[in-house]
């Protein structure tokens, strides 16, 4: 009898549809241009450039611009065509770029920082543009004026930002690990509140409008969702990276979240499941299984003659366990853990083969992420690295 040959099942992954080389230093930030086969980015070898795709089908710059410093952050809106460029020197430098994107056209320069701007936001609604920095500064702007009306001091320098048009709400991610959540007028701010979750500093954020969620990244490797609309403060942990979280973007009508880290991982997050939040860990000085003494626990060591054990938690309940009783590990995809991760013996019983079935898939850039952005309409993911290469990608075969 001759042996049956199945085809391995194709394996769904994002395409790579074009490598933008050129830079000279690291690509800080770059942007797709809606509606047209280009792209903007700016880097730390001071250069502002515009990408056309031409015949052939590479991309080669229509303008380039050089800067008086590296140039960090930027922001571009397609309507006004306006782009808002962040140096390293503390200045913001604003453009209008021409119809054809083969000219750009300098508008006015401001020092909104003392120190290297890290985000920049022009915001078309106020014609507001919104700036964080190395200075530990959140300031906002007029955009036809270059003056500035307002500004908040945070205690740690400021990574990321976002904002809410709808509520005026802006969010701020700091190397602290926190979050602050503002809310702007026109001249004046007010602190809402802060969310403090993480434990290393917090490197991306992304806000989703319609569900009011937001989510946050950090060095910490992990991602934390927030429910910021009411239903009872809710915060989910998702953990799938093995380095620092460089990136986030959130696809709205398919429910998935994408998040890029420093290794060069993609992670394409499938949100519209019931998720659970982690468990508080409890505090115990001894297993709360077998009742052994943990080592600082010094009274009941010398009560029952026994050495003190080292403490762990399950992931699962939250309970203080020895090593013994929580030797086992699992997946928990539905509270956010993708890795095996350690659970109480107990706990590792409950977990059915399909509480393990896996909520995210995993895929390698191979490149060094430092920034990513997403053009919703063609489901196409930008990724800029510290090796100064751009990637674009069809993100078509995971996102849907």
């Amino acid at each position: 009898m001759a042996a049956e040959i199945h085809p391995k099942p194709l394996t769904r992954r994002p395409v790579l549809l074009n490598k933008i080389e050129g830079s000279q230093d690291v690509v800080n930030t770059a942007v797709i241009i809606p509606k047209e086969d280009g792209v903007i980015s700016v880097s730390e070898d001071r250069t502002i450039r515009i990408w056309l795709k031409r015949d052939s089908g590479q991309y080669w710059p229509s303008v380039y611009h050089s800067m008086p410093s590296p140039c960090s952050c930027m922001s571009f809106n397609q309507e006004t065509r306006r782009l808002s460029v962040g140096m390293d020197n503390g200045f913001i430098s604003e453009f209008v770029l021409a119809e054809d994107y083969n000219k750009m056209t300098p508008d006015r320069t401001f020092q909104a920082h003392q120190g290297r701007v890290t985000v920049v936001l022009f915001v078309l609604e106020m014609e507001w543009v919104l700036s964080t920095g190395q200075d530990k500064n959140f300031n906002w702007h007029c955009s036809e004026s270059g003056q500035r009306l307002g500004g908040y001091r945070t205690t740690a320098w400021v990574s990321c930002l976002q904002f809410d048009v709808e509520t005026r709400h802006a969010f701020v991610g700091d190397h602290s690990g926190q979050v602050t959540i503002l809310k702007l007028e026109q001249e004046s701010c007010s602190l809402v509140t802060t969310f403090k979750g993480h434990t290393g500093s917090v490197t991306a954020l992304c806000w989703d409008p319609v569900q009011r969620v937001l989510f946050s990244g950090s060095s910490d490797h992990s991602i934390i969702m927030w429910d910021i609309g009411g239903r009872k403060g809710t915060a989910i942990e998702l953990q799938g990276h093995n380095e620092k979280v460089q990136g986030l973007c959130y696809a709205h009508h398919t429910r998935q979240l994408i998040s890029c880290s420093s290794d060069g991982g993609i992670v394409i997050w499938n949100m519209d499941v019931q998720r659970q939040e982690t468990p508080e860990w409890l505090d115990s000085d001894s297993c709360q299984k077998c009742e052994q003494p943990f080592f600082w626990n010094f009274k009941q060591m010398w009560d029952s003659k026994k050495i003190g054990l080292r403490q762990h938690h399950c992931r699962k309940c939250g309970k203080a366990m020895c090593g013994k009783c929580s030797s086992k590990r699992s997946t928990i995809p539905l509270m956010g853990f993708e890795f095996e991760v350690r659970v109480c013996d107990s706990c590792h019983e409950s977990i059915t083969d399909e509480d393990r079935a896996p909520t995210a898939t995993f895929h390698d850039s191979k490149h060094s992420i430092v920034h990513i952005h997403y053009e919703v309409t063609r489901s196409w993911l930008l990724t800029s690295g510290a090796d100064k290469i751009i990637k674009l990608w069809d993100m078509t075969p995971v996102v849907s």
